[in-house]
């Protein structure tokens, strides 16, 4: 059989418009949120603390987006690709029985792939999110036909996972530095330290380092060097981030994407995705979500702060991590006021801009590596 049917493109008449309007958002907002990686070396990316810019509008601006943005559109995003497995699937059933609709999905998915390994290693972006929508979404066909209800505790199962992955990095890594700890102040002139326990003091001491001040300044000054040295240099240190990025996310974070794939799978069935639910449940996501999703958000942050973004400190002094939990409330808050805005019908104007963005989602998205990275890499 023939695939020309399958492959060709989704007619107007079927496209669903809000979909593609919030697509659109999804997109230009993850740009938003992705040029402090390509202007930035790293870990000014994450610290304003390097560059000492404490209460300066650098600092304001991070502090703004870390509390309120942060996480949030890559969470819409992700969303509405569950909600588009589903979509994708369905249409091409219409068109075909038995095994092709699912042969067809699984030839994109490896096409995505192919094309996250481009992002990745020629345009050298290292925070690629197409290798892991398409490991992800293979997976996530296998849930398709559940229901909204056994979606959200689906996600609510990933977000519980993902929760636990981030406290078991964290558990690890306040090990390293208690036993450090107690090593060095064990009296060596009188107990002679075993091959281990050297190892131990080393990585806690290596630990300690890297999080100081001096340790951060040196770690930037070899970001930009690589970034503006020779193009071999420069391949080499962003192909390393990029494998970084791409293999240890997809097992360290792939419950982070699942938790919003399945989201997206719910509330497209329910409806609540295309803009078919009250304004009521829009308003409860919007206030519910942000309000605490915003709570969080301080809480996460703000022992950051006082310890000056010392890593060593802050993972030696916190107990729980809840960075998930907080993007995800948040996220679901600022879904909530969107489509307030969609519901009002006031943004008509704003939503019919962002259409065609969303439209060519995939395109922008690898458009803006190009574009973006030739700018502040190559200018």
């Amino acid at each position: 059989m023939s695939t020309t049917n399958l492959a060709a493109p989704v007619a107007q008449t079927e496209r669903i418009i809000i979909l593609d309007s919030l697509r659109g958002i999804a997109i230009l907002g993850i740009l938003l949120m992705n040029i402090p990686g390509f202007a930035l070396p790293d870990p000014v990316i994450y610290d304003p603390s390097v560059l000492n810019e404490w209460g300066t509008i650098n600092f304001k601006t991070w502090y703004f987006i870390d509390w309120f943005m942060e996480g949030s559109q890559r969470a819409l995003f992700s969303m509405l690709f569950g909600a588009g497995i589903i979509l994708f699937v369905t249409r091409q059933e219409k068109k075909a029985e038995g095994l092709y609709p699912a042969d067809y999905f699984f030839r994109r998915q490896l096409w995505l792939l192919v094309f996250g390994l481009f992002n990745a290693f020629v345009l050298l972006w290292f925070w690629d999110i197409l290798f892991h929508y398409a490991c992800l979404g293979m997976i996530m066909f296998t849930f398709r036909r559940l229901s909204p209800k056994a979606l959200i505790i689906g996600a609510v199962l990933s977000l519980l996972l993902m929760t636990a992955r981030e406290n078991v990095d964290a558990y690890r890594d306040r090990k390293v530095i208690s036993k450090g700890e107690m090593i060095a102040k064990m009296d060596t002139t009188v107990t002679k330290l075993t091959d281990q326990q050297k190892a131990d003091l080393s990585a806690m001491t290596e630990f300690k380092e890297k999080a100081s001040a001096d340790g951060k300044k040196k770690k930037m000054e070899k970001s930009l060097s690589a970034v503006r040295g020779g193009y071999g240099g420069f391949y080499e240190y962003q192909s390393e981030r990029s494998f970084r990025g791409e293999i240890n996310y997809l097992y360290f974070g792939g419950w982070d994407i699942l938790v919003f794939m399945f989201l997206g799978m719910a509330l497209y069935k329910n409806g609540v995705l295309i803009g078919k639910a009250s304004t009521k449940v829009y308003a409860m996501l919007f206030i519910a979500g942000l309000g605490i999703g915003l709570l969080l958000s301080y809480f996460r942050l703000q022992p950051l702060i006082d310890y000056k973004f010392n890593s060593f400190d802050y993972t030696k002094n916190t107990s729980f991590e809840f960075y998930e939990i907080s993007r995800t409330f948040r996220a679901l808050g600022i879904f909530g006021l969107i489509m307030l805005l969609y519901k009002s019908g006031w943004f008509k104007w704003f939503f019919a801009l962002m259409r065609p963005v969303g439209q060519m989602a995939f395109t922008n998205y690898l458009m803006q590596s190009l574009l973006v990275g030739l700018f502040f890499f190559m200018v």
